[in-house]
Parts: structure tokens; sequence; C-alpha cells
């Protein structure tokens, strides 16, 4: 597997964060050390991709201070092309993970209204300008839920993409959290953006919010195979769908697995990736944006599905075994991942 010689860009389009978390076990507060890590869906794909080998640019607004300067260096140090990052006025997106453990879940406090990219990111950019060179879009529902500016912006620039020919990486990434907030549409605003996408990272619980109907059958293959005809009905331009699969014993002991539906003509093709068994997950959070990360560099470099979908899978899998929001490994790194002797030492 070797990535194409295409020169055309990646481009991830979404807020940074600064993230904050409590030392390990301990609950928010619980005593005064927290521990700050960059973060942001779209940053975590841009930063997994540049790991990758693939050209890849951010394109976010951050506050002009010390705060976003700090932020734009992390993913710039990781390979990111950060040309697309715009300083204005306002300050930084923030949110604070509680770390979950044996029975008890992670959770999440947002602290980002009035961020530089919540009150900007509507005008910041000239959405033609920006995609020029780019060949693939990647984008998520976590911009439109942070208000109404994000979500004129998300569903500006998709719209600007497919009149333009960029094909779109959609992730469902529903927050609703965010929505609840303020007086937004997610069913209207996630389906303009999905009706741009070319590839979608979602699961019928998506598809039946944007479409506004569920998907209730016992059978959990059943529901996805359902949800992906409605899908791909609804939204011509829509190729594939590609969803992971978790089965949590405990916080730490999960099985991941994935799966992804190709529109084929008249009939869907389904391609499966065998389940990893992670036993002491040392942080979640990220995992889904590295097997987008995965999914998407494999089908840039040309790839078989299969081949894509195993190689975000592995990739995944990687990303559970470090802290922070980043997946901090190389295209030979997840491949070696993938080999019958990943777990002996490395001398």
């Amino acid at each position: 597997m070797t990535h194409s010689a295409s020169p055309r860009r990646i481009l991830c389009f979404g807020e940074m964060l600064l993230r904050f978390s409590p030392n390990q076990h301990e609950l928010l507060l619980q005593s005064p050390a927290l521990t700050v890590r960059p973060g942001g869906a779209e940053a975590n794909v841009a930063v997994s991709l540049a790991q990758f080998g693939a050209p890849t640019g951010l394109a976010t607004v951050l506050p002009d201070n010390v705060l976003g300067r700090a932020a734009r260096d992390e993913v710039r140090r990781h390979g990111v092309d950060t040309s697309t990052v715009l300083f204005k006025a306002g300050r930084m997106g923030l949110y604070f993970l509680t770390p979950g453990a044996v029975r008890r879940p992670s959770e999440v406090l947002y602290d980002r209204a009035g961020s530089a990219f919540v009150e900007h990111v509507h005008t910041a950019f000239d959405w033609d300008a920006l995609l020029d060179g780019v060949e693939w879009l990647h984008a998520s529902g976590v911009t439109p839920a942070t208000g109404p500016n994000g979500s004129s912006a998300a569903v500006a620039l998709i719209d600007a993409a497919a009149r333009l020919g960029v094909k779109v990486s959609y992730d469902g990434n529903f927050r609703g959290k965010l929505w609840e907030q303020w007086d937004g549409d997610p069913p209207r605003v996630l389906g303009r953006m999905l009706s741009g996408a070319t590839l979608a990272f979602a699961d019928d619980r998506d598809f039946g919010l944007v479409l506004r109907t569920r998907f209730d059958d016992a059978d959990p293959a059943v529901r996805r195979r359902e949800a992906a005809k409605a899908a791909f009905d609804a939204f011509p331009r829509l190729q594939r769908i590609a969803c992971t699969l978790r089965v949590q014993d405990s916080v730490a002991d999960q099985a991941l697995s994935a799966v992804m539906l190709t529109r084929d003509g008249g009939r869907i093709v389904e391609t499966q990736a065998d389940a990893l068994h992670m036993a002491g997950v040392v942080d979640r959070v990220g995992g889904g944006d590295a097997f987008a990360s995965g999914v998407l560099f494999g089908l840039w470099s040309g790839w078989s599905d299969q081949q894509a979908l195993d190689f975000g899978l592995a990739a995944a899998g990687l990303k559970h075994s470090v802290p922070g929001d980043f997946n901090m490994f190389s295209a030979d790194q997840v491949r070696a991942a993938m080999g019958d002797n990943g777990f002996d030492i490395r001398r």
C-alpha cells in the first residue's frame, strides 16, 4: 500500500480547542492540577493525515493571543499546513474532559461560546479561494453545532466544494450539548452538509436524525443497511459510508470493529474489518477521528475499500493507547500494528 503521487491537498475545516483534564482517575477539580492538550475533531484528523504523509492543511480561526498561536504551533509541528489558520479577536474555545474509569463513563463540559472561531468563522474566508488546489475537504457536524455562524459557514463551504468538484469527507459527530445551547435545526443543517458529501462517517442514528425517521430493527446490521439505503437514496453524491462498532465491557476494556457500505449501482456492497479487542484503554477521545483519517488516507491513496477500512481501524486502535486527542502514529507504525507481531518489543 503506497500513496499516490497526487500533489492535491486534503483540507480539514473546524475549530481547534484546548482540552483540560484532571489527573488520571480523578474527577474534575478533585485536585487543583489540570493537564492542557490541543484538540478538536478536524484538527485531530489533520494531524493524523499529516503523520501518515498526506499533504494536509487546517482551516480554522484562532484568537489573536498567546493561546491561539500556541494551538497553531502544535498542529504545525506535526506537519500540518497552517497557512489557512486565521487569527481574530476573541477567546480560545475550551473543553473539560473528566476521563471515565471502571463503570463510570467519561464526561465532557464545553466552554467555547464567544470563541474567535464562533464569532468570525462565517466571514473569515473566501470559500472558493480556500478550496483552490484541494482534492478532499474534511468537515464535521461539530462546526454547525457551535451556533448560527458555524452553521452558515459549514453549509457555505460544502456547497462551494460540491460546486467546484472537491470531494467531501463528512463526519457526523453529533454534539447534542452544543445544539441544546441555541435554537438550531440539526436535521436541516446536517442534511445540507450531507447533500454535498462523497464519504460519510455516520451510522443509523446520524441518518435517522437527518432524515427524521427511525431505524429500529433489533439487529444492528439490518439497521445499518436500512439507513445506508435511505441515505444513498436521499443524497445522490454520497458514495461511501463508514462507521465503527464499539462493544464495551468497561471503560478500559472494549472491542472495536468497522464497516463500510458502498453504493454500487442499485445495490449496496458491505465491507467488514475484524474486531480489535482492547484491554487497558488509555484514552478513547479522538479514536473516531483517527479512524476517519485512516480511511480517508486510504481512499486518497487509491487503496481498495478493504485496505482503507483495515488501515482506519488499526489507526483507531493505536489512538486508544495514548493520552490526548491527537493520533501520533505514522503510516508505517499503523501497518506494523496490523501485522501478527505487533506486541513484540522493537529493539
